[in-house]
């Protein structure tokens, strides 16, 4: 990281109150089992109903915890993608601006609740993300271009490589990719042909708004020691 300019972490909004989640489910669920005790006859509908409550809140605590602390970080010249499985890295120079992706459809559009990222360079972006991370992603995001693709094909007929990415990749350098990684970039291609942007952040990898975030990123790009230092400044 540059030591010219002090780091920006970023904490997601799905980080945040898992410990209170589990603290909060745990504690509820002792009492509900001491009152059940202590008390004559068979357990209630409600005692039921609060029982299975506090199971969840402790299941979306644990959920919770497991994800990074930081999900975003900001240097001079970085933005870090950090992910339980991994991170993925892209220089500055490599970022040509973000916005949030669109569908249009005649006179209907589609937002995405997410922040799109368009690159200048693929290669650049596919020879540092591992493929775990990658495999991951495609996963993790495939709603969102699900929902990309179901408003160009309404009337079912899609084509087949925008619901199956293929394992073959040659990037326009001419470096052939295979895998995990190839199926990544084909999914990223895909992405920039009916949206204009290679890369998504869902909202629940933000701190704030899509709309504010897109923002920030852009004002990265243009002024990153300024940009940092103002949102260090607000914390």
């Amino acid at each position: 990281m540059d030591k010219k300019c002090p780091a920006l972490s970023v904490r997601a909004q799905a980080s945040r109150h898992g410990s209170e989640f589990l603290v909060v489910g745990g504690i509820g669920l002792i009492i509900i089992m001491l009152v059940n005790l202590l008390r004559p006859g068979e357990i209630s509908l409600v005692e039921i109903f609060l029982a299975t409550s506090c199971i969840a809140a402790i299941f979306i605590g644990f959920l919770k915890t497991q994800e990074p602390y930081f999900s975003l970080t900001f240097t001079q010249n970085l933005l870090i993608y950090h992910h339980k499985v991994g991170n993925w890295q892209l220089n500055r120079a490599n970022f040509h601006h973000s916005g949030i992706p669109k569908v249009e459809q005649g006179l209907e559009y589609l937002e995405l609740n997410a922040v799109g990222i368009k690159l200048n360079n693929i290669d650049e972006f596919l020879t540092q993300i591992h493929p775990r991370i990658a495999g991951r992603l495609l996963i993790e995001q495939r709603h969102l271009f699900m929902q990309v693709i179901q408003k160009h094909c309404k009337n079912g007929d899609c084509p087949s490589e925008w619901l199956i990415e293929e394992t073959d990749y040659t990037a326009p350098s001419g470096q052939l990719y295979k895998g995990l990684i190839a199926m990544f970039a084909n999914r990223t291609q895909h992405l920039r042909q009916l949206t204009g942007y290679d890369l998504l952040l869902p909202a629940n990898v933000l701190d704030v708004d899509i709309w504010q975030f897109s923002a920030d990123l852009n004002r990265w790009k243009l002024n990153p020691n300024e940009f940092i230092e103002t949102r260090l400044q607000k914390m």
